[in-house]
């Protein structure tokens, strides 16, 4: 293992880094920002993983069966195994760098319950784990930093692949100091660069995450997979300038959701239609119980005490204290879904590798272990896991290939930029970009239909067919007008999976087929060539990249 390139500073991308560099390679980390801005520091809720001292009745078998179970029998079997029995071991880990994860009484880690989930194995750090692993990896990274084996690049964005043959040598990178393209070469490149929260306007996640990665690469030849399947977290507020999520962990810990009738009563509706365990229930069922309720639904911990939720769900206290002016311990917090995760992304194998050679994928980015609805509590495990697994893929990969020189490339890539910074077309590129958030949300949201999806598709192939001639607004970056191209083309995708998958599953419901149905029990890889787009179903455990 020589030189890799990491794509992305958030927790898998630093996992990867460090992983890389214990194993005697380079890690280059690029990033806009620094990882203390990544979408991975919004990450609330916990990590799950069957300890030493769990719950009684709880395995890692029950982890796996819990976990296929809420992706709706089309996660793999062979992936999702890999997943939960190294989770106890990254636990561990994690601890040894300086996670403190948050303690019973008698000392033992804690742990809550999560959603689809029938045993307490969700491990926390108050209402911040996602900050606390991000704050444990930084100052890992920096001491192999120190010796040269990770080095930082910051202020650059991923603009495309550089790719030769059906070989990635590498990337091109967008630097706003210098207005101009930076190549950076490597032996093995891996992208760490999160969901498509932008594609949708306002969501839980972070606007840096605007799915443009996966879009550009797709157009590159790299295969995507499960599009079609968007998680809605159930209980988020509105905030001016985004949803801020209201953790799965208050829900853990015993919080009750509710609608008043007209009588003023309170109906728990979660309770009545599933039992004791209703606010616990998959992600995609509650999401749509909420979305179906006639009136407002709130969600309410007082009765929690303010001892236990300034200790464990200090966030939420302050969260709605600034935003909403609530006291949580006392009064009870309106709540509503929003997109929070994606569960599709770019395709890759059980090593975390694209079907483009020496490229990887880790993360919310890469599309592997959550099926159709992931299981709260998976996802850290899965950025920790799949950097570490990249990693090692990259080290049995064998030896590096000479790249083949890029200079003809870059030239016509920067001229391109040249020129459509000089280019004129009717719309502004803040004007498309928001007008396919709207579209995204219409036409693709908790519930679809056929007819929504194709006014979905014709009016992201109108933008297409415009976006190459947008006027550049002065105040904002080049970057906003020519990622549209990409970000429109990965709109399209989404928007053709869900067309193409006529049943409901997991996170993803059609109105016109509410049913089940065996002949989509498999992940939808959607490829493009030539202005075509090819959609197949495939076993997670048998695609072939």
């Amino acid at each position: 293992m020589n030189r890799v390139l990491i794509i992305g500073s958030g927790i898998s991308g630093l996992t990867c880094a460090i992983e890389t560099a214990k194993r005697g390679g380079t890690a280059v980390l690029v990033s806009p920002y620094p990882s203390e801005r990544s979408q991975s520091v919004m990450a609330a809720g916990g990590i799950n993983a069957v300890l030493a001292g769990c719950e009684e009745g709880d395995s890692v078998e029950l982890h796996i069966s819990e976990t296929i179970k809420s992706g709706c029998d089309i996660a793999g079997t062979g992936t999702v195994t890999a997943l939960c029995e190294d989770a106890p071991a990254l636990i561990e880990w994690l601890e040894s760098i300086g996670v403190v994860f948050t303690r019973e009484a008698g000392g033992g880690v804690a742990r809550r319950a999560f959603g689809g989930q029938s045993r307490k194995r969700t491990v926390y750090a108050g209402a911040s784990t996602g900050k606390q692993i991000v704050t444990a990896l930084v100052q890992e990274a920096r001491r192999w930093e120190c010796e040269g084996r990770i080095v930082r690049r910051l202020g650059l964005t991923f603009h495309s692949a550089l790719i030769n043959d059906g070989v990635c040598f590498g990337a091109l990178f967008y630097c706003e100091k210098t207005k101009s393209l930076v190549p950076l070469y490597a032996d093995a490149t891996v992208f760490a660069v999160g969901g498509q929260n932008c594609l949708f306007g306002k969501t839980t996640g972070s606007a840096l995450c605007d799915g443009y990665a996966a879009g550009r690469l797709f157009l590159q030849g790299a295969k995507l997979k499960n599009l079609e399947f968007i998680q809605y977290h159930p209980t988020t507020i509105e905030t001016p300038q985004k949803r801020m999520l209201i953790t799965e962990g208050a829900r853990g810990d015993g919080g009750r959701l509710y609608y008043v009738d007209g009588g003023g009563k309170r109906v728990y509706f979660m309770e009545d239609m599933y039992g004791e365990r209703g606010n616990l229930m998959p992600r995609d069922i509650v999401s749509k119980c909420i979305y179906d309720a006639p009136l407002q639904v709130y969600l309410d911990i007082s009765f929690l005490g303010e001892k236990k939720i300034k200790e464990n769900l200090k966030e939420v206290y302050d969260l709605c204290g600034e935003y909403l002016g609530l006291d949580v311990t006392k009064e009870s917090i309106p709540v509503a879904p929003s997109v929070h995760f994606f569960m599709g992304g770019l395709a890759v194998d059980i090593r975390h590798r694209t079907n483009i050679k020496n490229m990887y994928a880790v993360g919310e980015c890469a599309s592997i272990y959550h099926g159709a609805n992931r299981l709260g509590g998976n996802s850290l495990l899965a950025a920790v896991h799949g950097g570490k697994a990249a990693a090692r893929s990259i080290c049995e990969d064998g030896s590096p290939v000479p790249s083949p020189g890029f200079d003809s490339y870059i030239r016509e890539q920067s001229d391109g930029l040249n020129r459509r910074l000089e280019s004129q077309s009717p719309f502004s590129a803040v004007y498309i970009r928001n007008s396919l958030s709207q579209i995204m949300n219409e036409d693709l949201g908790i519930l679809r239909t056929g007819e929504k999806l194709k006014e979905g598709l014709e009016s992201v192939d109108y933008y297409l067919s415009v976006c190459d001639k947008i006027i550049y607004d002065s105040e904002v970056s080049p970057y906003q007008g020519y990622s549209l191209s990409a970000m429109l083309t990965l709109g399209r995708a989404i928007l053709a999976c869900a067309e193409r998958r006529r049943e409901t599953r997991g996170a993803h419901i059609r109105a016109d087929y509410p049913l089940r149905s065996d002949a989509y029990e498999k992940c939808s890889v959607i490829s493009y060539s030539g202005g075509k787009y090819d959609i197949t179903y495939e076993s997670e455990d048998e695609i072939c990249l």
